[in-house]
């Protein structure tokens, strides 16, 4: 039997009953207003460090690529919340935000920004490669797509240990156009597998307008193809974001995929280096006045749940934190370069080179990893 007519245990009986597997320990319902303002709290951090982030950029303490989730703080917040502590992430080179809140500490996180041992990765991915097993939070990828075939495959094992856990894997709308994203949702969909695809459609493939790279720019309709059930949302309003998201997550959980388009904003270019000059003056200031954290600000203002001083001192504890995990990684050491091929292999490898830039090609053997122990 061939890899693609293969079906996973209880596979078949989820095909016939559909969504029949109950969820256990459903995400609990929150007061509105605890919510709301639980939302803010973590979307201001997120901008505050970001825009952290972004400074350290310009003073070269980051080096490489760097792409900040401004403006899509509110998509961030409504996804996690949605998701157990027990359920996996799969993200793009886009995650700052999701490392933070997936409860990583964002001291270690700034610290993998910078390059440093107290890092997420240990100083070795930086900005666009974070992995940590404890959070579930498996990447962090810089190859566009890399990431969903992985997370199929994520799924599809938690399918054969009969587990509850969901995966969700995040990607810009972009991604939808390359062929592992068909190939995905198509497995997904055949073998019945826990994940939810979401696509944060920011409206732009690094300067390209969805509407001039896809024939069909409502992007959640391509899941019609594979007959997984979609939606799409306002990226803006966390609450709906959160809503959506739990809809989506209890669909995976019964055991059946699910594709949900999340529309919102980039108020910056492609990354930190990107002036974004494709933007018109227009564009730019219509951005500042659909901002999700200052949006959520005034309504938490407008519905007195939180008064001005309130709002004050949650962004200058936002911006205090921010600046000390920014003093955390400055103070943390790099990482020896003695350390560089540490991880290539999990365990040793017969004729695995060590060979380090300007060594020798040839001469004495290098000792294996592990050899004198």
């Amino acid at each position: 039997m061939s890899d693609q007519t293969r079906t996973p245990r209880k596979s078949s009986a989820r095909a016939d009953t559909g969504h029949t597997k109950a969820a256990k320990n459903p995400v609990p319902a929150v007061d509105n207003s605890a919510q709301l303002i639980d939302f803010y709290r973590q979307m201001i951090f997120i901008r505050r460090f970001e825009e952290r982030a972004a400074r350290g950029y310009t003073q070269a303490l980051i080096g490489g690529y760097c792409h900040l989730n401004l403006g899509e703080e509110a998509a961030v917040v409504g996804l996690m919340a949605a998701l157990r502590p027990t359920d996996y992430l799969f993200t793009n080179y886009r995650e700052h935000g999701y490392a933070i809140t997936r409860g990583i500490d964002p001291n270690r996180i700034m610290a993998e920004l910078y390059g440093r041992v107290d890092g997420v990765s240990k100083g070795w991915g930086g900005s666009m490669h974070m992995f940590d097993i404890t959070h579930r939070l498996l990447g962090g990828y810089g190859i566009v797509g890399g990431q969903i075939p992985l997370a199929t495959g994520a799924a599809l094992a938690i399918d054969y240990r009969d587990g509850d856990e969901v995966v969700m894997c995040t990607m810009g709308d972009g991604t939808t156009n390359v062929g592992a994203f068909h190939e995905s949702l198509n497995i997904a969909a055949l073998w019945n597998l826990p994940v939810v695809f979401v696509i944060i459609n920011n409206r732009l493939g690094m300067g390209t307008t969805v509407e001039k790279s896809s024939a069909e720019p409502e992007l959640y309709k391509r899941g019609s193809a594979y007959r997984i059930e979609s939606e799409r949302v306002d990226g803006l309003d966390p609450v709906a974001v959160f809503d959506a998201a739990t809809r989506a997550v209890t669909c995976a959980r019964s055991g059946k995929p699910f594709l949900l388009e999340v529309v919102t904003e980039r108020l910056r270019g492609h990354s930190v280096v990107d002036p974004a000059k494709y933007r018109t003056s227009e564009e730019v200031a219509d951005l500042k006045a659909h901002d999700p954290v200052h949006t959520l600000a005034a309504l938490l203002l407008r519905e007195n749940l939180l008064s001005a001083e309130e709002l004050a001192s949650i962004d200058e504890d936002a911006t205090a934190r921010s600046d000390a995990a920014s003093a955390f990684a400055e103070a943390s050491e790099f990482p020896a370069v003695s350390t560089l091929f540490d991880y290539t292999y999990a365990t040793p490898v017969p004729n695995d080179s060590r060979r380090l830039p300007g060594q020798p090609l040839f001469g004495a053997p290098q000792p294996t990893p592990g050899a004198d122990q």
